[in-house]
């Protein structure tokens, strides 16, 4: 049994799926799970270091897509449009908020599948019954963060390059403020570490852990420390140099090395 990791629907992270037949990277597939059949790309093999490849449960690639397949996947890309209008046409009269980002007609038996953004969680059930009902469909809401819509519109980071999670990034990692605070980059304000999405970019966890060892040993910010020179408090701290300023008690300003520590 193959392992590929597979992009299904155009957005969320690519998932684990199995296969019975040898696939390259590339190849259109039709992949079977909870809703339906669902066209994906095949991104590449699964390793043993992927972190989806530890799951109990994985989905089943039924066989590679043919031209009558992609011909109703494209099909229904042109109704696509006019779901979403009514999804908004619908929440906007329930008072619902909902950004909605996407629409999917599964193969088959043709559930749509709608990815939405919204703070916090949302009561759809009433929205779903009456999209099923206008629609003649079954409908499934999946809600996506701001992360997603991103990958899926695609764009250039600041950098001048394509967005990291359009280009190579597979399961999008979780960042925080705290690597921001190693890194020491915090200070330069939310607009310069947060990407087009609006969260804290995605770059900010590549050297996370070089960061944390490059500081091991070194006192914290603003922490009260004995020198040579005498007492005083820590100001600023450089990981790559490994330099520690401290203002003394009598107002000067002296940088000692993280070894002289």
């Amino acid at each position: 049994m193959f392992k590929y990791l597979v992009s299904l629907c155009g957005w969320g992270d690519e998932e684990l799926c199995s296969s019975k037949m040898e696939l390259k990277e590339g190849d259109r597939v039709i992949v079977e799970n909870e809703s339906g059949n669902i066209m994906g790309t095949v991104k590449r093999e699964a390793g043993e270091n992927d972190k989806k490849i530890i799951q109990e449960e994985d989905f089943s690639i039924i066989r590679k897509a043919t031209s009558k397949d992609i011909e109703t996947y494209e099909k229904n890309l042109v109704k696509k449009k006019e779901i979403l209008d009514m999804c908004r046409k619908e929440a906007k009269r329930m008072e619902l908020e909902m950004k909605f980002v996407d629409a999917y007609i599964t193969l088959g038996k043709g559930t749509i599948i709608i990815s939405f953004i919204a703070d916090g969680r949302v009561d759809f059930r009433q929205l779903v019954r009456n999209l099923s009902r206008i629609l003649h469909r079954s409908v499934r809401m999946h809600q996506i963060g701001s992360r997603d819509e991103a990958r899926k519109l695609g764009g250039c980071g600041v950098c001048g390059k394509e967005l990291c999670c359009v280009n190579f990034l597979g399961e999008i990692p979780s960042i925080s403020t705290e690597m921001a605070k190693i890194q020491q980059v915090a200070q330069r304000g939310s607009d310069r570490i947060s990407g087009v999405c609006g969260r804290l970019k995605c770059c900010l966890s590549y050297e996370t852990e070089q960061y944390r060892e490059m500081l091991k040993g070194m006192p914290e910010a603003g922490s009260s420390i004995k020198t040579k020179k005498g007492k005083g408090e820590v100001m600023e701290l450089s990981a790559i140099t490994g330099e520690i300023k401290i203002r003394l008690e009598d107002g000067s300003i002296v940088i000692i090395k993280k070894e002289d520590f």
